[in-house]
């Protein structure tokens, strides 16, 4: 059964602003397209949310459709600055609005763990057109912090916040988001497929936005429903740490965030 989440107006917001687009991976998912396909027509991504992911494809294809099921995450996408080949639709994961061999590639970033899984991969299957590929990114919640020599005392100290939240964590997703997409990728019947366990991506971020995207997470936001106010002061308690441990006089005071991405690739036969 699929999930709905990220569907509040001020979590769509803040999803907008914090979240990480994997650019470093589109230019993997390229590649591996590249070696086996000479179409690039339609690409179609799936629990797109505010379409930051959706627009690193359209360089790449004729026609880019981003899909998501929740209509206060499309209302985010920036319009006036979406590429001319890039549009929108409302649907599910598990119902997708296309012809039966009609779609180049299907991926989802950061969203097929929500989905009804065995529907999707049924679904991606029947959209992708001969040869046509499947791309499926995620990443784990324990982003690591770098900060000249205290970068140790850095992650210890996000360890603790993570602890926190992790018992808010949803049932739907377990306790490892990683098996889930292994258990996914070991179903997956094309024989042309890959699998990366870690993938690095650093980004040079703000302290505030490095706790503003952990409140992004669904566990984050299951804790704020529960309590919003000790929500509030765990954010709180956990930036002042980080500015103490880095003897910064700022919560804008920059650190490099890294995001430890996992993803798998396959080209339908």
């Amino acid at each position: 059964m699929a999930v709905r989440l990220f569907e509040g107006k001020d979590h769509a917001v803040a999803y907008l602003q914090y979240r990480v687009m994997p650019q470093e991976l589109i230019s993997v998912v390229m590649g591996f397209m590249e070696k086996r396909t000479k179409s690039f027509h339609l690409a179609v991504d799936v629990g797109c949310g505010s379409g930051q992911g959706t627009a690193l494809l359209a360089p790449f294809f004729t026609k880019v459709i981003g899909t998501d099921v929740s209509p206060a995450q499309l209302e985010m996408v920036p319009t006036n600055s979406s590429p001319p080949n890039v549009s929108y639709r409302q649907c599910p994961a598990e119902e997708l609005p296309f012809e039966s061999g009609e779609v180049d590639l299907v991926t989802a970033m950061t969203a097929a763990h929500w989905f009804d899984r065995e529907r999707f991969l049924q679904e991606a299957y029947r959209v992708l057109r001969p040869g046509g590929c499947l791309a499926l990114l995620s990443y784990t919640m324990d982003m690591e912090l770098e900060y000249g020599d205290v970068s140790d005392a850095l992650n210890d100290i996000c360890k603790e916040f993570y602890a926190i939240l992790f018992p808010y964590r949803n049932p739907h997703i377990g306790t490892n988001s990683v098996k889930i997409y292994t258990d996914m990728f070991d179903s997956c019947p094309y024989p042309d497929k890959e699998w990366n366990q870690c993938f690095r991506i650093k980004r040079t971020v703000t302290l505030n936005g490095f706790i503003g995207m952990v409140e992004t997470f669904s566990n984050y936001q299951k804790f704020k429903q529960k309590d919003s106010a000790e929500a509030e002061r765990l954010s709180s308690n956990f930036r002042d740490k980080l500015m103490s441990a880095m003897k910064a006089s700022s919560p804008d005071a920059e650190v490099t965030m890294i995001v430890k991405y996992f993803y798998w690739l396959a080209r339908k036969p």
